[in-house]
């Protein structure tokens, strides 16, 4: 393509005349494609535009004049502000005097009669005992090779029960009497076998729940019971699991060994008596089962259920046939009670072990009283035998309390328990069993010397 050819008109001279423009339009160069159309269009105009003949003049004024008077002075040395020449204020020398604290109001003390007290804040486990024989690096109880036996006075009690299971193994007998070949033997074996159900823990609940009235402890009673009982068990090297803690809600300070596994206490001495005093309770208990006396309590028990019901059907019986012949005649009632005697003469000369079953009950409290002391020595030995001091004399406190209630409500005559009662009852005195650990606790000292 060949480069079109511009005018040869000299440059615009500026700022004489205006340039000149051509009037004639350039001419394309040769060979270029024609414009489209007939006739190209005219060039704007035929005379350019016109410019100013001279150019724009711009002020020549000088630039203003800016002041020249020299900057501020300012300060060179710094000065601090002048605050006023007062004191500052005195502060008193000496601390305020506030009024002291009044005390709390004094609770008045709890009474024994007037009902459960309000559940406590609670307990905090107590600080595990140093002299509990623990492995200190594993922390294992050493237990003791004899867990558990039979002292004399748990014998005692299987032998002065004897005569209660020779009456029950003839009630059995007579009522088998009425049955069919062989279930008339099955009945007896079965029977003598049952006494096995003492041990059995399913049964034991049972009977801590129906027959003792007893009932599982609380979480938050745990919290409290179990670290004790972890103490006494350690102390006496007995693994704790082996006995289940059950409480009684019972208005009075005591506890409960039971069967083969059981042991008791009631709510009220969970509540009021300190760690010291509630681990003695509890070493007594223990000491229980370690001597065999609860089991061999329950077992004897156990047999003389048949012979006790069937005492308490013919007595029922009797009264009330005493009764209907007395609506009728005297001589009727005294023909009554007069059969009712030969009857029972009759059969306790036909079966003469029947006749012990009178003298058995003082024998078996005399071995009851026996086993209880035996528990106390057992809870000394342990190194409860001041804090079981200390659980008597509140026992004295509360018997004399009740004694002095009883004397108001008889017209100020005091009221003892007779010879009987007393011959009768499974524990001894307080004061006796004060004294005996007391004598422990000399010839332990003496010994010791």
């Amino acid at each position: 393509m060949t480069e079109p050819t511009y005018p040869d008109a000299p440059p615009p001279q500026y700022p004489g005349a205006p340039p000149q423009h051509p009037t004639v339009p350039p001419q394309s160069p040769q060979g270029a494609p024609p414009y489209p159309g007939a006739t190209p269009p005219p060039y704007p105009g035929t005379t350019p535009p016109e410019y100013p003949a001279t150019a724009p003049q711009y002020p020549t004024a000088t630039p203003p004049q800016y002041p020249t008077s020299p900057p501020p002075q300012y300060p060179t040395t710094a000065v601090s502000p002048q605050y006023p020449a007062s004191a500052p204020p005195q502060y008193p020398a000496a601390s305020p005097q506030y009024p002291a604290p009044t005390p709390p109001p004094q609770q008045p003390p709890r009474v024994p009669a007037q009902g459960f007290a309000p559940p406590p804040a609670p307990p905090q486990p107590p600080v595990l005992d140093r002299t509990v024989d623990i492995d200190p690096h594993t922390g294992r109880i050493h237990l003791a090779a004899r867990q558990r036996g039979a002292d004399a006075t748990a014998i005692g009690q299987l032998v002065f029960q004897l005569p209660h299971f020779l009456c029950s193994l003839l009630v059995i007998g007579i009522i088998s009497m009425f049955l069919a070949a062989p279930f008339d033997y099955l009945l007896i074996g079965a029977w003598i076998a049952s006494g096995a159900l003492v041990f059995h823990r399913p049964t034991e609940k049972l009977l801590a729940r129906y027959l003792f009235r007893m009932r599982p402890a609380l979480h938050s009673e745990l919290t409290r019971l179990e670290p004790i009982w972890h103490q006494v068990t350690a102390k006496a090297g007995v693994s704790p699991e082996t006995y289940d803690l059950w409480i009684e809600d019972h208005k009075a300070v005591n506890a409960t060994a039971a069967a083969g596994h059981i042991v008791g206490v009631t709510r009220y001495a969970l509540e009021t008596l300190p760690d010291a005093q509630l681990a003695a309770v509890l070493a007594h208990e223990l000491g229980h089962h370690r001597g065999g006396h609860a089991w061999a309590t329950l077992l004897g028990y156990w047999y003389s259920m048949p012979a006790r019901i069937a005492w308490a059907a013919f007595r029922i019986a009797a009264v009330i046939a005493f009764q209907i012949a007395s609506v009728f005649s005297l001589l009727g009632a005294l023909v009554v009670g007069l059969v009712s005697v030969v009857v029972v003469v009759a059969v306790a000369l036909s079966f003469p072990p029947l006749l012990l079953v009178l003298v058995t009950p003082y024998l078996l409290a005399a071995v009851g009283r026996r086993s209880e002391l035996r528990a106390d020595i057992q809870a000394a030995e342990l190194g409860f035998a001041d804090a079981m001091i200390e659980v008597f004399h509140g026992f004295l406190r509360d018997e004399e309390q009740a004694l002095a209630i009883a004397a108001r409500e008889n017209g100020g005559r005091a009221v003892r328990p007779g010879l009987g009662q007393r011959l009768l009852s499974s524990h001894p005195d307080t004061h006796t069993r004060i004294r005996r650990l007391e004598d422990w606790r000399a010839a332990a000292a003496a010994a010791a010397r």
